[in-house]
């Protein structure tokens, strides 16, 4: 390994890992060893997996993989039937150790014992099935960091229904358009949380999204900002009020392992969002495998991820912390607020293990000084974690020496929401260089590919997948060509997930950003078509294109432009005006941070808008091939385009 690398593991990291039992009770010498082991064999691995992690199907599977339908449609842990809600709760119920650890921006506490959430999860279980949900139904929830989304989101499983997690943050239309697409009879919400010391009003948010879905027939509401909210009779019911005539046990929904449990939606680059379908025994068995192998969890440790449960880290860390029987840490607000050092006051005060945070979220809090890590006592973290978009040195620097005392690794890793979890990670067994993502994570065949299709090293090219794996989405709801058009359709059975990656010399894998345009907002992804329908549904606007530009904060930013309905129109008032349009619509974290005008958009012949070529552009970079283009002049616009 070169001399390059920035943190190397001790001897109490290799000795103690989890990866290291797993590699020894199977004969096998190293971890490169385990990790290649686990690509020639996937199922002997996935297998390993249930057994030395002790995953309990309540009926064993008779194949780990049946892929006779084909890569794509594999499915896995044959014949094998188990629950989440089971699996994460119920197994857990009788161990007395905290569940769920929850603090407000307004300092409450919360700790919630398995015994507890099991009780919760049963009672709001019969509850669902009172308002008439079933197997298979959609249940939609729109909720904060809070217990009761955890209590929710594993009795939906419970009954066999379909999660669908939502953003907390979104405005209506972008919820309205995930339930529609879900078909959901219920939502969950609360009549507000806390933000940087202000309410944010979800139920009144929630009223305008439902009154565009009629299958939407209850709202539930989760008392948390203690506000007054409009109650719409037979629909509106209060949480407290729902649960309180049910029993504290229930009986789970008898699910194949690959009965579905959640759609977790994500944007592509045209049309509206992607639902990612995932299933009970996949999505629980890879993402118990990367708490276990990847983050490195032990048992009686306390694992807070900085996230929100409409981001698939949300759902991670609930399934993954809870499938050991863990403690997840909850935060509801901002991790800056009332001060710059709240995140790290919390690390403190909760004896927090695992951190996970977003490399934007480290760009923001250096910025407040050095010294304020070091006012706490950080030293119950074991392991800091990371994901959402590509690191810069110094960032991950600072996170790593001020954050880690220079003495913690940084398990850095990348998937997606249609991934389930990641192909790449870091481990603490290796050695880690600025900015590393390791290499691919166990059970995961993950190369780059060159244009040719063929693996290159130690140059930029597209990350590909070769082989399935359980936690990767059964398809696109209701979409299935749209799933084998997005992932499947550029080599023959080979998943292209849309990064640009590069494995270097000693090794370790590295990424350069998405490949294709979707953008990445503070580890937030949106399809530019989601942002250009909103834009082009203002009177003023013509035609939009919408592209990323690298941003010292949120890692990229929006930038918007737009052919105006009229030259007249073009100025600061609309500027101003399709600015807090987009906000409205999509949720703030997608306000555009510029808007620019010009009298047309660069397009192919058959008028589709070359959205790589303006982002080069607009960047002061090389556009690349342009023979596709029709109008050249376009793109002079956009160099000079305010």
């Amino acid at each position: 390994m070169s001399d390059s690398s920035l943190w190397h593991p001790s001897g109490d990291y290799l000795e103690q890992a989890n990866v290291t039992r797993l590699a020894r009770a199977h004969g096998i010498g190293s971890y490169a060893d385990l990790r290649r082991r686990s690509v020639e064999d996937v199922d002997w691995f996935w297998d390993a997996v249930v057994r030395d992690l002790d995953i309990r199907f309540h009926q064993p599977y008779e194949a780990v993989s049946d892929c006779s339908a084909g890569l794509q449609w594999c499915r896995w842990f044959v014949e094998g039937r188990i629950n989440v809600a089971d699996a994460c709760v119920g197994r857990h119920s009788g161990s007395g150790a905290d569940a769920v650890i929850w603090e407000g921006e307004d300092g409450a506490t919360r700790r919630v014992p398995y015994s507890e959430l099991a009780a919760q999860v049963s009672r709001f279980a019969a509850a669902l099935r009172h308002l008439g949900v079933a197997k298979g139904d959609a249940v939609g929830l729109f909720m904060p960091m809070v217990p009761e989304a955890v209590a929710a989101f594993m009795a939906i499983a419970k009954v066999g229904g379909l999660v669908v997690p939502v953003f907390s943050g979104f405005a209506a239309p972008a919820i309205a358009a995930r339930l529609q697409d879900a078909g959901a009879k219920v939502l969950v919400c609360c009549d507000g949380f806390l933000r940087r010391g202000s309410v944010v009003p979800m139920k009144q948010t929630a009223d305008e999204a439902v009154a565009a879905c009629p299958t939407v027939r209850h709202v539930v509401v989760v008392a948390r900002a203690g506000t007054d909210v409009a109650m719409a009779p037979r629909r509106d019911v209060f949480w407290h009020d729902l649960v309180s005539g049910f029993p504290d046990q229930a009986d789970s929904e008898d699910t194949d392992a690959e009965d579905p449990f959640m759609i977790a939606y994500t944007s592509g680059t045209t049309g509206k969002p992607k639902g990612s379908v995932h299933v009970h025994g996949g999505f629980l068995v890879k993402i118990a495998s990367e708490v276990a192998y990847q983050t490195d969890y032990h048992p009686g440790e306390t694992l807070f991820w900085v996230t929100d449960m409409g981001w698939i880290m949300g759902p991670w860390e609930v399934v993954g912390t809870l499938a050991h029987g863990g403690t997840v840490f909850l935060y509801e607000g901002a991790p800056d607020y009332p001060g710059p050092d709240r995140l790290w006051e919390m690390v403190a005060r909760h004896r927090v293990n695992i951190l996970g945070i977003s490399p934007t979220l480290v760009r923001a809090l250096m910025r407040h000084g050095d010294e304020l890590p070091a006012r706490h006592d950080l030293s119950s973290l074991r392991v800091l974690g990371s994901t959402g978009e590509p690191w810069n040195d110094a960032p991950y620097r600072w996170f790593f020496e001020r954050v880690g005392g220079s003495r913690l690794p940084i398990i850095n890793f990348s998937g997606g929401t249609e991934v389930g979890a990641c192909f790449l990670s870091a481990t603490v067994v290796e050695p880690l260089k600025s900015c590393s993502l390791g290499g691919p994570s166990l059970g995961m065949a993950v190369d780059v590919f060159g244009p040719d299709g063929r693996p290159v090293r130690g140059q930029v090219g597209e990350l590909v997948c070769t082989k399935p794996w359980p936690g990767m989405t059964r398809g696109i709801w209701g979409d299935s060509d749209r799933y084998l058009a997005a992932y499947w359709s550029r080599w023959p059975d080979v998943w292209v997930h849309g990064d640009w990656a590069v494995a270097d010399d000693d090794g370790q894998w590295f990424l350069h950003g998405r490949s294709d345009d979707t953008v990445n907002v503070a580890g937030k992804r949106i399809g530019p078509a989601e942002v250009e329908s909103v834009l082009v549904g203002h009177p003023g606007v013509s035609e939009a294109a919408v592209v990323g530009i690298p941003d010292e904060i949120k890692g990229e930013a929006l930038w918007c432009f737009i052919v105006p309905a009229s030259e007249a129109a073009a100025g600061d008032d609309l500027r101003a005006e399709l600015r807090a349009h987009v906000g409205t619509e999509l949720g703030k974290a997608f306000t555009p941070a510029a808007v620019k005008f010009v009298s047309e958009l660069p397009k192919t012949r058959n008028a589709k808008v070359l959205r790589r070529a303006v982002r080069a552009v607009a960047m002061g970079a090389d556009p690349g091939d342009l023979t596709s283009l029709e109008n050249p002049s376009a793109l002079e616009e956009i160099a000079r385009a305010r």
